[in-house]
């Protein structure tokens, strides 16, 4: 028996069926037509319809809408919505009241009749043709619609509305806008220059969540392990081989460079089902990539045109053919995956089901809090990825900050680090192989050699006051010792490690809930309560 059920009335052309398809589409909700009910035992034509419908409701008083309405009803599951577009009388809304109780709604729609009017004009129904809109209106039935008013929970006047706010109406009504939101989000960022491990702690995370968010641009590749290869992942959120199940999600704010999106979704194999890219989200195109390779070099950019599409998103607003810029929308590739981001949202937001969100490169290369002009082309803190991804603070239960025991920047002239240190200093003191070291320590998007440096507590104190995180996870353990390699409980780190950890959090006044002992999502020691 479903949850709730709602019933429409209302007169012709007042939008019943346009809200139904809204609910169909938004929610799942299960479509019940009296019309086609009737039509099981008549032709198609309008007059027919509305005779045999006052015959029904003359000879059962109404409850023949029940009765059948029942059967549908056995056969739905508990958790499913049921709508019944429509009912014509008082004595049918009664029925069904009465057979379902608390979980039947009545929401009429109504407009001025010149509305309804040329609504009916523009109709392109079958029963509809060579029939007038005051034709249609004599029926005697029809004329009495507007009683059913003084039954509704909900009275709309489409007219007023958009078919948007018609649908949230409806389904404020039915309680599902809770009032205390559902906090089901949970934000993953870096804590320092990029390149944190954050892609081996999603690995490890990834098949807790029902929906996959991820902004930013290609300037910045995610590695999973998978063998023989590890997975690299530009655009795509780098959970999506982890939790095949999960819906996929690409917010506003990404900015997307088309042929390197959609070579990323052949090879890990997204379906158009799985995949929802927000129409809003920015287009790079080549002659972005060349600008950046041109006016960048001084700073060591990826040079992969996300700040210079970016730049034309602002100044393209203008609407001038030369800084026009196309948004996803806009690219015949990628229309089969282009869908409303924020109704996905919703929906797991309603359901509880979990979100993850993924922050891309790290804290200090925040275009706003970096050290500029060393820095990326976006706010990359957890409150610039929930903006760029249209998800609310409020809706946050958990963020994870990253950080490494090693922070690096990328080589050639980055930026300035704290206590930078040689790659043979970093073997030595691990006891790792200083030729691995050297081919492991390369970007996943430019293939650079990576800059080290000592721990910076600085840093974690001000990353830590930007992003407010309720857990940190550290990563890289084994360059403090590659003895941590061999551990996969917490105990069995080496002593310089668990010290390590708890200053720490120290500093960072958050716990340390997550370590990474080794680049493979199963060598995570998961200290975590949630």
């Amino acid at each position: 028996m479903p949850s709730r059920i709602i019933i429409l009335s209302g007169p012709i052309g007042a939008g019943k069926s346009e809200l139904t398809d809204q609910l169909v589409r938004r929610h799942g909700a299960h479509r019940v037509g009296t019309s086609d009910l009737i039509r099981r035992r008549i032709s198609n034509a309008r007059a027919s319809l509305q005779a045999e419908g006052d015959r029904l409701d003359r000879e059962t008083g109404g409850n023949w809408v029940k009765s059948a309405l029942a059967e549908i009803a056995d056969e739905l599951p508990p958790e499913a919505l049921l709508v019944v577009d429509s009912v014509r009388i008082p004595e049918q809304i009664t029925a069904i009241r009465d057979a379902f109780g608390n979980a039947a709604y009545h929401i009429h729609l109504t407009a001025p009749d010149h509305v309804l009017a040329e609504r009916f004009a523009t109709r392109d129904a079958d029963k509809d043709k060579g029939v007038t809109f005051e034709e249609a209106r004599k029926q005697s039935t029809e004329k009495k619609i507007g009683r059913l008013t003084e039954l509704a929970d909900l009275v709309i006047d489409t007219s007023r509305c958009t078919k948007d706010d018609v649908c949230v109406r409806a389904t404020a009504l039915l309680g599902f806008y809770p009032r205390s939101l559902i906090r089901n989000v949970d934000v993953l960022v870096g804590g320092q220059y990029g390149s944190e491990g954050k892609g081996n702690i999603v690995g490890h995370i990834a098949p807790e969540y029902s929906l996959l968010v991820r902004v930013g641009g290609p300037n910045a590749g995610h590695k999973v392990y998978a063998a023989p290869e590890p997975d690299a992942f530009f655009h795509i959120p780098s959970g999506a081989n982890r939790a095949p199940n999960a819906r996929l999600l690409l917010g506003a704010g990404a900015v997307l460079y088309v042929p390197k999106l959609l070579k990323e979704i052949q090879e890990h194999q997204i379906g158009v089902e799985r995949l929802t890219i927000d129409p809003q989200a920015m287009i790079i195109e080549d002659a972005d990539k060349e600008e950046e390779a041109i006016k960048l070099a001084s700073i060591s950019s990826t040079a992969q045109g996300v700040g210079a599409a970016s730049a034309r998103k602002i100044m393209g607003r203008g609407g001038q053919a030369k800084d026009a810029p196309r948004l996803a929308k806009d690219v015949e590739e990628l229309r089969p995956y282009i869908g409303d981001g924020q109704a996905l949202l919703e929906q797991h937001y309603l359901s509880g089901e979990r979100i993850l969100l993924e922050g891309t490169q790290g804290t200090s290369l925040s275009m706003h809090h970096g050290q500029y002009p060393w820095v990326t082309s976006r706010d990359t803190t957890v409150s610039g990825c929930l903006a760029d991804a249209g998800i609310s603070p409020s809706r946050v239960r958990r963020t994870v900050m990253v950080c490494r025991t090693y922070p690096i920047r990328v080589g050639g002239p980055s930026g300035p680090m704290g206590n930078e240190l040689t790659y043979e200093e970093l073997a030595r003191r691990s006891g790792l192989d200083l030729e691995l070291l050297t081919s492991t320590e390369k970007t996943t998007t430019t293939k650079k050699q990576r800059r080290f440096a000592e721990f910076d507590w600085s840093q974690l104190k001000k990353s830590t006051m930007l992003n407010g995180p309720t857990d940190i996870a550290v990563t890289f353990v084994d360059y403090i010792d590659k003895e941590n390699q061999k551990a996969f409980r917490f105990d069995q780190l080496t002593l310089e490690t668990l010290r390590f950890i708890e200053e720490v959090e120290r500093v960072s006044g958050v716990p340390v809930t997550m370590i990474s002992t080794k680049f493979d999502w199963r060598n995570v020691i998961d200290r975590r309560s949630w």
